[in-house]
């Protein structure tokens, strides 16, 4: 080691004098060392940086492709809500269902709600429990028989119609069956306007039954020929 006091030209006469320098042999054995600390870093940032991005794109993947992985069996598939005595003749009751498409972090989540209306020994309906405006859950009232939605005040008749309120249409209501005594639904998807478990489809705008001024013109012209 060189002594602090020593003068630049000192330092620069021993960086020149053979005895400092390394030779071609220390030089060529130090750089494969050198080169195997570098490379041995890199992939191990590599490495780090993989294992980061595989935890985050699993959860992301999993979103992406969960609803394609499922069988087609779960979403038709008949969910008992309970046996016909659980449900009197005239009574509106609460009912719930697991949902069949479900995976086991959903929990309590799985239940999904729903009305039962019992019109006679044989008739039935089951309404969604979602409002059909912006999906609030909507309450029985036993007394005024009516469905009303606490968020913006929709109103719905006891058949499920729409009453009053910003809703444009009725309660959704899901195809059902007696099967074995008992009350089934056909679950897997919540009745909305996009699939078929929807029992009331929408009405065709362009019907002439569903077109007021085709009636009107049909009526127009029977009152002509009847006169």
């Amino acid at each position: 080691m060189s002594d602090p006091k020593h003068t630049h030209h000192e330092i620069a006469a021993e960086a020149t004098d053979p005895r400092w320098q390394a030779t071609p042999a220390e030089v060529a054995a130090a750089a494969p060392a050198a080169t195997s600390r570098r490379s041995f870093l890199f992939k191990l940032a590599v490495g780090l940086n993989g294992l980061v991005g595989a935890v985050f794109a699993v959860p992301i993947l999993g979103y992406l492709i969960g609803p394609a992985t499922k069988k087609d069996a779960d979403f038709n598939s008949w969910v008992k809500l309970g046996s016909l005595d659980e449900f009197p003749v005239g009574k509106t009751h609460f009912a719930e269902y697991v949902n069949p498409v479900v995976s086991p972090s959903d929990g309590e989540t799985a239940k999904i709600a729903c009305w039962v209306r019992r019109i006679d020994a044989n008739s039935f309906q089951v309404f969604a429990v979602n409002c059909a405006h912006l999906g609030c859950p909507v309450r029985w009232f036993e007394q005024s028989r009516l469905f009303l939605c606490p968020c913006h005040g929709g109103a719905y008749y006891e058949d499920g119609s729409r009453a009053s309120g910003p809703p444009m249409r009725g309660l959704f209501e899901y195809q059902h069956r007696v099967h074995n005594g008992a009350l089934e639904i056909l679950a897997g998807q919540l009745p909305t306007f996009s699939n078929e478990a929807c029992n009331r489809k929408p009405q065709k705008p362009n019907a002439p039954e569903n077109n007021p001024l085709r009636v009107l013109a049909d009526d127009d012209a029977a009152g002509r020929r009847d006169a």
